[in-house]
């Protein structure tokens, strides 16, 4: 596997993909690639990506164009995912490394079983974004949050190709880190999703909800335990302890952006995942069970099956 990286392709330009984009445009200039075809591929490439107010112009190419590409980001959406798999299959060559920067904890294996896990690179991503009109805009991450990457099992100065990796960000505003337990830290955000996304989906309000209410405060806390029962089946030591960090009241994560917007949510990727490997390990999810229920009844909603 190519452990030195001199061109990156990135698939999906939504908030994550935009992030990499400007973090990365002014370092790889030409060799910075971002894939799409046909219209979308004109579209790209004429209007480039507004991200906090500032125009980026791109070097978009096609699945076949990017083919051996070094290094490859996943950044579609989870509902995109499977048909996306072509694509990306196209584009790995042989010495391809390939970071799915998706929520969840399974777009590894399913990425994974089309290329070989050879070419994965386990990761996962703590931003905060939200457009404004046709602009993309979100403050750039210190500390706890950023990108993450590891290698399960392993410790990350085992691996050169993290190292690799890591240089790529190096005198880059995107802020990097190297995990040695990227399973429990890829767990502990699909906790923080399922627990801290989807109630403040289904009451349509900002997470102060979860300081002001007790009742949406127990509904959180009872959504992270069947999260905690599943990962500790899985022999994954994740616990109910939520990590520090700081969020305004009003901020509303990606769930509720979506059903505001009316388009269909990633609840397959976060309470459907988790309800499907609870029946593989013997764990019942049913707070998980009644807010997925919930969400794809509001996604319905949204596409205007009932409006009484």
């Amino acid at each position: 596997m190519n452990q030195h990286i001199r061109t990156i392709a990135i698939l999906g330009a939504g908030a994550v993909g935009s992030y990499l984009v400007m973090g990365l445009s002014d370092k790889y200039k030409e060799n910075l690639w971002v894939i799409a075809d046909g219209e979308r591929k004109d579209r790209l490439a004429k209007n480039g990506l507004n991200i906090n107010d500032k125009v980026y112009s791109l070097h978009v190419k096609t699945p076949a164009e990017a083919h051996g590409v070094d290094l490859l980001f996943v950044c579609t959406k989870y509902t995109q995912l499977r048909d996306s798999l072509p694509d990306i299959e196209t584009i790995t060559g042989e010495h391809t490394m390939v970071v799915s920067l998706l929520n969840g904890v399974d777009s590894e294996e399913l990425i994974g079983r089309r290329i070989g896990m050879e070419h994965m690179i386990y990761s996962l991503i703590r931003i905060a974004s939200h457009r404004i009109g046709n602009s993309i805009h979100f403050s750039l991450p210190k500390g706890y949050n950023g990108i993450y990457i590891g290698i399960p099992n392993q410790p990350a100065s085992q691996d050169p190709r993290l190292a690799a990796i890591a240089e790529i960000f190096a005198d880059t505003p995107v802020t990097l880190h190297l995990s040695d337990d990227i399973l429990l830290d890829m767990w502990d955000k699909f906790g923080l999703n399922v627990s801290r996304n989807l109630p403040q989906a289904i009451l349509g309000v900002g997470i102060g909800v979860y300081d002001d209410s007790i009742y949406a405060d127990a509904i959180m806390r009872r959504m992270r335990h069947e999260v905690v029962l599943v990962a500790n089946a899985k022999g994954i030591p994740l616990t109910d302890e939520f990590k520090a960090a700081k969020w305004l009241p009003s901020q509303r994560y990606s769930t509720l952006q979506d059903l505001d917007a009316h388009r269909h949510t990633e609840i397959d990727m976060f309470s459907g995942a988790l309800i499907r490997m609870g029946k593989e390990v013997g764990v019942e999810c049913p707070y998980n069970e009644m807010t997925y229920n919930l969400i794809k009844a509001l996604e319905e909603k949204n596409d205007g099956k009932f409006d009484y």
